[in-house]
């Protein structure tokens, strides 16, 4: 019986071979190129943006929502950190007897008119007790526009969140879809290029 030796491949097929191989693998980068610059904040890593006046951001385990709370606005009205779900929240729990949140205040103040017009609510939510430290804490606040007056009379907020707050100032920010993405306990500069950074990575993945 005669064999026949293996077939090899022939010359020109083995080219277009690895000439297909080739495009498909520059198709398919571009393809991901295109996905990152449409879609820049899906998958992002917020951890790799800890660093500067961010170093002291925290992650949480498990996806969080907000605590049921209620507090109040400048006009009195109840409300709860769920009524604005659909922005990025800055949440900031702080009192006048707290020195490092009246410093931090004024770069809240400037966070929030970075924003102004967009879907993120800084929220700057005191927790003072007594008729006279919340007037106190009102009046503050008039003198950092563009923040608004929030106040909870009960300072549960803090204690309510989970985990609870360590101490003043501590600054949460939830995604538009309700869910804690960071937080950070002590006193912060929220005007810097890594504070708008971590803002923008949250607001790109709404």
């Amino acid at each position: 019986m005669s064999e026949h030796p293996t077939a090899k491949p022939r010359p020109d097929l083995l080219k277009w071979g690895l000439w297909g191989g080739a495009l498909l693998g520059v198709a398919a980068v571009v393809y991901i190129i295109a996905q990152a610059s449409t879609n820049p904040g899906r998958g992002g890593d917020l951890k790799a943006l800890a660093k500067g006046e961010m170093s002291k951001l925290s992650f949480p385990a498990e996806a969080a929502a907000p605590p049921a709370t209620s507090f109040v606005n400048d006009k009195g009205e109840r409300l709860r950190l769920a009524d604005l779900r659909g922005k990025v929240l800055v949440v900031n729990v702080w009192a006048t007897w707290c020195a490092p949140c009246q410093i931090e205040m004024p770069t809240l103040a400037k966070l929030a008119a970075e924003y102004e017009g967009k879907p993120v609510e800084v929220m700057a939510i005191s927790i003072d007790k007594g008729e006279d430290d919340q007037a106190k804490a009102r009046a503050f606040i008039a003198k950092n526009a563009p923040l608004k007056f929030y106040l909870d009379p009960s300072a549960k907020l803090p204690f309510d969140l989970k985990p609870a707050a360590m101490g003043m100032p501590t600054t949460v920010i939830y995604g538009a879809d309700g869910v804690e993405k960071a937080r950070l306990a002590g006193e912060a500069d929220w005007s810097t290029p890594e504070a708008k950074a971590v803002i923008d990575k949250v607001l790109a993945e709404e």
